[in-house]
């Protein structure tokens, strides 16, 4: 399975619950129209009513396709709702993630 669907599987859930399965949705679909423009090989995937993804294969040029959608995502996400709370929830969805310094750990607060 690639990467972008394992990314985007586990943020649904808590995306969903801050701004709605639409809201969810629609930034998924947004960041992917993005990401579109960016790399042709995404031109297959969409985004389903619930919020996952279908219509990528698991393949190296498209995982590295997929890594555009990511980034597309997360950066649409620090915009609307701002870097802090976007690491908090990166943080709560992979606790363990390399390359979060210990200050950023120490400043998270998993019961926000």
């Amino acid at each position: 399975m690639p990467a972008v669907f394992c990314v985007s599987e586990k943020l649904r859930r808590p995306l969903s619950t801050l701004a709605g399965v639409s809201g969810f949705r629609l930034l998924l679909a947004r960041a992917l129209t993005l990401a579109k423009a960016q790399d042709a090989r995404l031109g297959g995937v969409q985004v389903n009513q619930d919020g996952s993804l279908e219509g990528l294969g698991g393949g190296d040029q498209d995982a590295e396709a997929s890594v555009l959608l990511i980034a597309q995502l997360l950066e649409l996400l620090v915009t609307f709702i701002g870097e802090g709370l976007v690491m908090n929830l990166l943080l709560d969805s992979w606790p363990n993630v390399v390359g979060i310094n210990s200050s950023e750990k120490k400043d998270h607060d998993p019961r926000r």
